[in-house]
């Protein structure tokens, strides 16, 4: 006797295949929007309410980046430096230019300028930056050639992944820690030869410094 099936099983299959199809779609969507930068924030580069060049503060001018970021060896965040130490040096050096106007207001009211955050972390994850720089972890390491941007964007995607990869193969990413804001420092111009240097160096920093190299959950998730 052959077995009877209600009337509803014939249309399984055409529900096999709608939910495959939909779920695909899921996948393929979630793919594309969380790997690409306008998730991972790859460069996002905003305008901001003062035209600042790093290129020219920096490369030209020669300022360390430690004169603006004076908490970055001492605490967990990188400070954006107040508008009077702008006016260290503003108050002299192109002092009546109109594109300072908000530089020199701020100064004098006490109201910071409103600059647009670039490099954001989700709320869930803890980093210090005092830690990883006085271990040997250099500015360019997360934030790129900062220091030849006239407009700052994010150059790196600041992921789990990205943080992992230095967690477990720390040796490649130190170096000495008076080249910490030297961005433009190399090894060697050698590129096989920068390999190697860092290889064999960075090993001995890792070692001699005691650099923890941390995977566990809790070390960034608190």
């Amino acid at each position: 006797m052959s077995a009877i099936f209600p009337k509803w099983t014939n249309r399984l299959p055409a529900w096999i295949c709608a939910g495959g199809l939909l779920a695909s779609a899921g996948v393929t969507a979630g793919v594309w929007y969380y790997f690409t930068p306008k998730y991972t924030r790859v460069g996002y580069q905003p305008i901001q309410p003062v035209a600042f060049s790093h290129a020219v503060h920096v490369d030209q001018v020669g300022l360390d980046c430690r004169y603006c970021h004076n908490a970055v060896e001492k605490s967990w965040y990188s400070n954006i430096p107040s508008s009077s130490t702008c006016m260290n040096c503003h108050s002299q050096v192109l002092k009546d230019d109109p594109r300072l106007a908000l530089v020199r207001e701020s100064a004098q009211t006490g109201r910071p300028i409103p600059w647009v955050q670039i490099h954001r972390l989700p709320d869930f994850v803890y980093f210090n930056h005092s830690v990883h720089v006085n271990r040997g972890v250099s500015c360019v390491e997360c934030h790129g050639q900062i220091n030849q941007m006239d407009e700052v964007s994010e150059v790196q995607p600041l992921s789990m992944y990205f943080c992992l990869n230095c967690h477990r193969h720390p040796a490649g990413f130190v170096r000495p820690l008076d080249k910490i804001t030297d961005l433009n420092w190399k090894w060697s111009d050698n590129p096989a030869t920068a390999a190697e240097l860092q290889r064999l160096n960075g090993e001995k920093i890792v070692r001699d410094w005691k650099i923890q190299s941390l995977q566990t959950c809790s070390a960034c998730h608190r």
